[in-house]
């Protein structure tokens, strides 16, 4: 069975995740691309991924118009 949609956008999400601008422009990508129910997953994914990465929450912006 291929990855999801989600699994792969997580894993872009990780491997550019040291640096900010990239990050965010991955994450508008990943909003426009996946599917409602992935959107509401990516969310919760992305609050419990920035906890810990102070410089990542400037991406949240983003989700949080969702």
């Amino acid at each position: 069975m291929p990855a999801s949609m989600f699994s792969y956008t997580k894993t872009v999400l990780e491997s550019v995740s040291f640096d900010a601008s990239l990050f965010c422009k991955e994450v508008e990508k990943a909003l426009k691309m996946l599917l409602p129910y992935e959107v509401e997953q990516l969310i919760e994914w992305l609050h419990s991924f920035t906890v810990s990465r102070p410089e990542l929450q400037v991406c949240l912006t983003s989700v949080d118009k969702q």
